[in-house]
């Protein structure tokens, strides 16, 4: 089994995160295009594979597996990192 596919196994999409993206960003986020900054591919944030492993959120390009976005909590404070993408919008 490669690597890809064995993330596969524990990915959500997108749309699993739409409840935190609507409280961070304050308007509806799973149809807001995402361009992945390593390799360019351009989907909706709904298709991208989420993953939840207890410490964070990271969402990867379906494409290259590159993360291109980072959720984590803080001392209640609820921490972004978007450094993947190249555009979101």
């Amino acid at each position: 089994m490669t690597e890809a596919s064995s993330l596969d196994d524990y990915a959500l999409d997108g749309n699993a995160i739409g409840g935190l993206l609507i409280a961070l960003f304050g308007t509806e986020m799973t149809t807001a295009v995402a361009t992945c900054g390593s390799c360019g591919a351009v989907r909706q944030v709904a298709e991208l594979p989420v993953y939840m492993p207890g410490l964070g959120i990271v969402v990867r390009c379906r494409s290259c597996q590159s993360v291109l976005m980072v959720f984590t909590g803080v001392r209640q404070v609820t921490c972004v990192d978007l450094m993947g993408l190249a555009s979101l919008g």
